[in-house]
């Protein structure tokens, strides 16, 4: 791959005649067998940017793509999974699907107009409403068909689903519509020294979907949501589908800004197990580290381990483990709860949050396993804990602010 993608490299700016120069440049470089596409300094206006195998999208310092407004540029629908549902709906600005060996790389800076889309979190329920129904129906996939104002589902900035061996590296991103870094179903995927800022509404910076072998180091996030969220899938259509998120490290990331800073939840209906994240700084969200999820979502948490974490100035908690979450897009209809265990919290440090450690599980199925060792945090609470099984504290200190 590395061979081809040096030996065959064109330039967006030999494609400036046509109308999606961006695309274009990218098709041409596939029918070739692959290679680079350089975006060059300047501003370069785009609609939806597929991806296609073997290919690197080179974003050099400089470049500045801004992605169009207009929803009908991101039509026809593609498949998708929305907020852990299979649908189909708009095209993520950036897409891939069934492909391997993908890159977008460089110093430049991918802007997304996500105001024109923001506004729709208001109106979009309705249709969320009516996709999780066709989940819970047994609606073919094929048939759950969005794509309109009136459905109103934002797409994702970048998202790659049933994809290989991915490399995201070094750009910058700037206010997509909803989610932004959002691998789906992928294996090998590293996400590294990437800036993500962006302030709407469920706007999440980087969230691993049912994927397999990820590493996300050396990140900035200032979110509108969750600054990374592991998820695989939610509820009956997670349950479907069946595929955890697994063998997931995060290390050497700021958090800035956001609703949680290292998050694991709330859809897990899939499962998400084999966590390791480390050496990591998370200031001004509202929770430091959490895990999250509520009666319905089924799946489990299990094998996490998270050390080494600074936590300043969060809002709320700065460790929260919480099974009673509230504020899903859609509600379950179902009791399925989900099991959480064999957690591990070490060496964790902070001051100026409202509490300390929050840990909520359910009585029809407590938390296991919980393992809190050398943790030190200056709050206004210090800790609230039920529905555990088994905890245990080591060189915890929880002081008063």
């Amino acid at each position: 791959m590395g061979e081809n993608m040096e030996r065959n490299r064109v330039s967006v700016k030999d494609f400036e005649k046509n109308q999606n120069v961006i695309q274009t440049a990218v098709d041409a470089c596939a029918a070739a067998g692959g290679g680079t596409v350089i975006v060059p300094e300047g501003e370069w206006h785009t609609g939806k940017i597929h991806l296609q195998s073997n290919i690197h999208l080179q974003l050099e310092e400089g470049a500045k793509v801004v992605f169009s407004e207009d929803p009908q540029d991101y039509l026809p629908v593609v498949f998708t999974r929305w907020e852990g549902i299979e649908c189909y709906n708009y095209s993520p600005l950036i897409y891939a699907r069934g492909c391997e060996n993908i890159q977008i790389t460089g110093k430049g800076t991918l802007v997304g107009s996500g105001q024109r889309w923001w506004a729709w979190k208001q109106t979009q329920q309705a249709a969320a409403d009516r996709l999780y129904q066709m989940a819970v129906d047994g609606v073919p996939v094929e048939e759950r068909i969005f794509g309109t104002e009136k459905d109103a589902l934002r797409p994702q900035f970048i998202q790659m689903i049933h994809c290989k061996n991915i490399l995201l590296e070094g750009f910058s991103i700037v206010d997509g519509p909803q989610w932004t870094i959002h691998p789906v179903y992928c294996e090998n995927v590293v996400v590294r020294n990437v800036q993500v800022r962006t302030t709407g509404h469920n706007t999440d910076g980087i969230n691993p979907d049912s994927c397999r072998d990820v590493l996300i180091e050396g990140c900035t996030l200032e979110t509108g949501d969750d600054c990374i969220a592991i998820n695989a899938g939610m509820n009956e259509d997670g349950w479907r589908v069946n595929r955890p998120c697994e063998n997931i490290e995060i290390r050497d990331c700021l958090m800035n800004g956001g609703h949680g800073g290292i998050v694991i939840g709330s859809a897990v209906s899939g499962g998400v197990r084999n966590v390791y994240a480390h050496d990591c700084k998370i200031q001004k969200t509202m929770q430091g580290i959490r895990l999250k999820s509520m009666r319905g979502r089924g799946g489990y948490v299990k094998d996490v381990k998270i050390e080494n974490i600074e936590i300043h100035n969060v809002s709320d908690q700065a460790v929260q483990i919480n099974m009673f979450y509230e504020s899903s897009t859609v509600m379950p209809k179902t009791k399925a709860p989900s099991v959480c265990k064999d957690i591990e919290i070490r060496n964790v440090s902070g001051h100026g949050s409202r509490t300390a450690i929050q840990i909520k599980g359910l009585l029809e199925q407590p938390l296991e396993g919980i393992i809190l060792e050398n943790v030190d945090l200056q709050s206004d609470e210090a800790l609230f804990c039920s529905g555990a099984r088994s905890i245990q504290m080591h060189n915890v200190n929880l002081r008063n602010s």
